[in-house]
Parts: structure tokens; C-alpha cells; sequence
């Protein structure tokens, strides 16, 4: 069997509230993720999911609690020379959300894209420059906008270049952090089609953060839906977009807006179907339960008292009581239907 390019192990993340240290809060609790060989991962959630802190700490940014994060058999959160972690970043980049505050204003764009390379000590100025200009056809600029200042351009554009720059390390992993957020809904295509031809092209994987499941399905492989720092439900993105199977997914599912009126109160009516009328807020510290449990409509004791272990589903991955595996059902007895997206709307 191929070893995955990342294999994230265990990933826990707690902080300390400043002003009573009595109090933890765990913002990752558990993670367990692999990513293969040019494969695009979804990771999607509500905002304080702890998704973007899964990113920190696979970049270094963060130094985990508890867990491990093995990135081509080598395991990142052990690297403390600063030339290993060196050559490690120059294989993992990042493609951050907002395209104005993520370039320095007061250098060129090919200073810009240069920075790095020079950091390494990888490639001679003259060689540099040119690489610099070649990664700017591939995202779709003239050359010459080397030349320019991150001021002249666009939103949409500035992002191109934040793409340009990861690209300039050859790295193998991309991590896609609220990349297209920022962007106006044209442009966000633009953006998506972009990535995935680069990924296609150059056999680049992504870890591709998001809050819109229907963006994640549009792009990724595969789909990890993420609660309160928990994976709740993985698998391939069309199929847990069409046939959620843990309730908080179908409830973020009949979350998002849309335009038609019918279809919006159609998904109204499928989110009742899974959350409490008037949800109580869930403890946001400690392991016991399900995090799930106080919003949930089918909640049972279990389900605040023990913590869910993954039930497989086939290709599928789901950590919730009320599932049996062997079945590819919700257990009789639970009351909870078969749940499916109320809308068959692509991104």
C-alpha cells in the first residue's frame, strides 16, 4: 500500500483562556486525516471549527498539543533544526485568505515571488526572475506584472499572485486556507478552475479550508466536515454533498442561502429536521459526548455522555451513536431518517 503524502495522527490543539487559566479550550480534539498524492481534501465547518488551525499546524505555525503530523514519512512536529523545517516548508505552502493583507505592498510582485527562493538559497537572482515571470503565465498574468506593485491589481488577481508564489518551491502540498472567500462569486470560479487545472497539471495536492460546502464539493476528492475542533463525517465530496449522513452535516447543508424562495423554505423545513427549535449551547470544554448533542434532534443519552467512535460506511467515515455501520442505515429505534440535501445545486 502507497504511504500518503500527509498523515495527520490524534491532532489536538488546547489553549488556555487568559483570564482564568482554570479553563481550556480545545479548538482541534482528535484529528485523524490522510491526504495521498495529488489529492484535494476538503475540510469544511462553521467559523471556530478549528479547520484553520489544522493548517497552522501541518505549516509549523502552531505547535500541537497532543498528536502527530507525518508529511512524507517525516514527522513535522519534531522538527526543531531550523535547515530540516527549511527544506520541509519549501515541499508545504500556503494560499492565504485575504489577498490584500497576505502581499507586502512595498515590494514588486516579482520581489515578492522571489522572496522564498532567496530564503532557501535555492536560485541565483537572474534565474530567479525568470522563474518568477514563468509562474505568472501560468496563473494567468502578463509577464511584465513582475514589474508591478500589489496595489495595481485586482482581488481576484492578487490571488493569482499568492498562487504564484506557493508554486514558486515546487511544493507537493497546498494548504488552501479560505482561499476564495474574499472573492465575488465569478471570480471565485476563476480561482477554482485555476487550482484545479495546477493540481491536474502539476500533481499538487490540496488541504482546501472552506465554510461552503458547495465550493468544497465543486473542487475537492474528498470532504472532512469538522464540529467544535471533531471530524464528524468524511468521505468523497458528491457523495456526503448529496447523502450527509451525520445530522450536523445535513444541517450545514440546509444552512447555506439561496435565491429561490421555494428552495429556501424547503431547506428550512430539512434543517428542522435535524436541530432542537431553540438548540441549547454545548459545553465548549471537555471530551464527554457527542459536540454535537445539544443541537441535535436525535440526541440520546448516549450521546452526551460518550464520545462517538467512527463507524465505517463504505468508502465513508461517521462519528455518530445513532449510525450502524453494518447496515449503511440509522439504527432502529433512533428515530432519525435517512437524510439527504435539499437542493441538487452545484457550486
Amino acid at each position: 500500500m502507497t504511504e500518503p503524502l500527509l498523515r495527520i495522527e490524534g491532532l489536538a490543539m488546547r489553549f488556555t483562556n487568559p483570564h482564568d487559566r482554570k479553563k481550556t479550550v480545545h479548538a482541534v480534539d482528535g484529528v485523524d486525516l490522510v491526504v495521498g498524492e495529488g489529492e484535494i481534501v476538503g475540510i469544511v465547518g462553521e467559523s471556530g471549527s478549528g479547520k484553520s488551525t489544522i493548517g497552522r499546524c501541518v505549516l509549523g505555525l502552531e505547535t500541537p498539543s497532543a498528536g502527530a503530523v507525518e508529511f512524507q514519512g517525516s514527522d513535522l512536529t519534531r522538527h526543531s533544526k531550523y535547515r530540516a523545517r527549511l527544506d520541509l516548508a519549501s515541499r508545504l505552502q500556503v494560499v492565504f485568505q485575504d489577498p490584500y493583507s497576505s502581499l507586502n505592498p512595498y515590494l514588486t510582485v516579482g520581489q515578492t515571488l522571489i522572496e522564498p527562493l532567496q530564503a532557501s538559497r535555492r536560485v541565483f537572482t537572474a534565474a530567479a526572475d525568470e522563474k518568477a515571470r514563468d509562474m505568472l503565465e501560468q496563473v494567468g498574468l502578463p509577464r511584465e506584472a513582475a514589474d508591478r506593485y500589489p496595489s495595481q491589481f485586482s482581488g481576484g488577481q492578487r490571488q493569482r499572485i499568492g498562487i504564484a508564489r506557493a508554486l514558486m518551491m515546487d511544493p507537493k502540498l497546498i494548504i488552501c486556507d479560505e482561499a476564495v472567500s474574499a472573492l465575488d462569486l465569478s471570480t471565485q470560479a476563476q480561482i477554482l478552475n485555476l487550482l484545479a487545472r495546477l493540481a491536474a497539471e502539476r500533481g499538487l495536492a490540496y488541504i482546501f479550508i472552506a465554510h461552503d460546502l458547495d465550493v468544497v464539493r465543486y473542487i475537492a476528492d474528498r470532504t472532512v466536515v469538522l464540529y467544535r475542533g471533531r471530524v464528524m463525517e468524511q468521505g468523497p465530496a458528491e457523495e456526503v454533498h448529496e447523502r450527509p449522513l451525520h445530522p450536523y452535516t445535513a444541517a450545514l447543508l440546509a444552512a447555506a442561502p439561496v435565491t429561490d424562495p421555494v428552495e429556501q423554505r424547503e431547506r428550512r423545513r430539512a434543517r428542522a429536521v435535524v436541530t432542537k427549535p431553540t438548540p441549547l449551547a454545548g459545553p465548549a470544554t471537555g471530551h464527554s459526548g457527542c459536540p454535537f448533542a445539544a443541537r441535535c434532534a436525535f440526541a440520546q443519552e448516549v450521546c452526551r455522555t460518550e464520545r462517538p467512535a467512527d463507524t465505517a460506511v463504505g468508502e465513508r467515515r461517521v462519528a455518530c451513536h445513532l449510525y450502524d455501520g453494518a447496515s449503511g442505515h440509522p439504527a432502529a429505534g433512533t428515530g432519525m431518517p435517512a437524510l439527504t440535501t435539499p437542493s441538487k445545486e452545484t457550486a
